[in-house]
């Protein structure tokens, strides 16, 4: 079993909601949000009863959190030579920027069993079995796609794994609300969501089993029998 040392990694979701923590920046996004098209830095200027440098710092930042996506257009309908350059225009991103602390991700739970009752109805073959099948699917596939320590893996997806003798206990459940309404569906998929972890990243040392109790996820990794 490899062992990790914790490291400071930006989380991009955080530094976008920081960005916004400034009125200015924060003023300037929601009047570009509100808009039913794109919006130049002149116009938000004159909106705003800012000045354009002003305006033009705070839109390109909101737009390096991929908060706002850029679009160069003429204005003018013109094409052609004299019809000048395009002018660069701002407008709501298609990126959905969630925090939740302690880390959650319920729209992984919930894309998980809704594609365990579409194909449940489909085939016929019970939900939950469905469900696990396509929890340790995921779970390979993370693992494959991000060739790297458990350790590491683990907290990268909130679970805040920590070192327990010679097991891995996980001291947060990204799906915590649900788990404590429906324990049985949702810690079976946690549990083979982890074990495609593993074997994703071809990690045969350790196993991932239930081993329930207050104050942590209800998955255990342990050393491999």
């Amino acid at each position: 079993m490899s062992v990790a040392t914790s490291k400071e990694v930006r989380d991009p979701d955080v530094s976008a909601v920081a960005a916004l923590d400034e009125p200015t920046r924060r003023r300037l996004y929601d009047h570009v949000v509100r808009q039913s098209g794109s919006v130049s830095r002149d116009e938000a200027a004159a909106a705003l009863g800012l000045a354009r440098k002003t305006a033009a710092f705070h839109l390109d930042r909101l737009a390096d959190e991929s908060l706002l996506d850029v679009v160069y257009e003429r204005r003018s309908g013109r094409s052609g030579p004299g019809a000048g350059r395009p002018a660069k225009l701002y407008r709501r991103s298609t990126r959905q920027v969630a925090v939740s602390l302690p880390d959650r991700r319920y729209e992984l739970a919930g894309r998980l069993l809704a594609q365990a009752v579409e194909e449940s109805d489909a085939t016929g073959e019970p939900v939950r079995a469905v469900l696990h099948r396509k929890a340790e699917e995921l779970g390979t596939q993370l693992g494959e796609q991000n060739r790297t320590d458990v350790f590491e893996l683990l907290e990268r997806y909130g679970f805040e794994p920590r070192h327990e003798d010679d097991a891995i206990v996980l001291a947060n459940c990204p799906f915590h609300a649900l788990a404590r309404e429906h324990t049985r569906t949702v810690c079976g998929m946690n549990l083979h969501l982890l074990r495609g972890v593993l074997k994703g990243i071809d990690e045969t040392g350790i196993e991932a089993c239930l081993a329930p109790g207050p104050g942590h996820c209800c998955v255990r990794l342990q050393p491999a029998a």
